[in-house]
């Protein structure tokens, strides 16, 4: 079960990276198409700023899950607790997995579900009434990344517990990159 966990959270990682690639890819062409547009033909398309600021937000939250995998996100108990394995170290992976826990568990339940219940008043239910005004999409394509990035978290903290310590304590910063 666990090498499940570690395959599917290594495929999730792959994947993210590459819609992460090519939202900066296509975020860097949208404005530079604004520029050209405006300074050269003073005359920028109006879908250019919604496009580059929508795939701004996917690569931030694509780009969480690519940090939270690599271990390249803020390790708040490093600086406490040492990172050998030892009652203090499996202390602070607690601390760490609770800290994690306690922030994407509502934001998944509340992508979905409202404070009184109902799917409909959920995040996602929201969005889906809405429309992006130049673009014409509906705003669920956009939000829709806010409850993948937590899920794809929520994966490789579970593929981290998987983990055998013996490798996790190997493991150099520089060998967790974004391989």
């Amino acid at each position: 079960m666990s090498n499940l966990i570690m395959a599917l959270s290594n495929g999730l990682h792959r994947t993210a990276r590459s819609v992460a690639i090519f939202a900066v890819a296509g975020m860097f062409v949208t404005v530079m198409v604004q520029v050209v547009a405006r300074y050269i033909f003073s005359s920028p398309p109006i879908w250019t700023e919604d496009v580059a600021r929508y795939m701004m937000v996917w690569t931030g939250l694509l780009g969480t899950t690519l940090s939270f995998k690599t271990r390249s996100d803020a390790i708040l108990m490093q600086s406490v607790f040492p990172p050998r394995p030892s009652v203090l170290g499996l202390i602070a992976e607690a601390i760490r997995s609770a800290a994690v826990l306690s922030f994407i568990l509502p934001v998944i339940w509340f992508s979905f579900m409202g404070l009184r219940g109902g799917l409909a008043k959920g995040y996602l239910g929201r969005q889906s009434g809405l429309t992006a005004d130049t673009l014409g999409i509906a705003m669920i394509w956009i939000a829709v990344v806010v409850p993948i990035a937590m899920i794809i978290i929520l994966i490789h903290l579970a593929a981290q517990w998987a983990e055998d310590p013996a490798a996790q304590r190997d493991a150099s910063p520089a060998e967790g990159g974004l391989d």
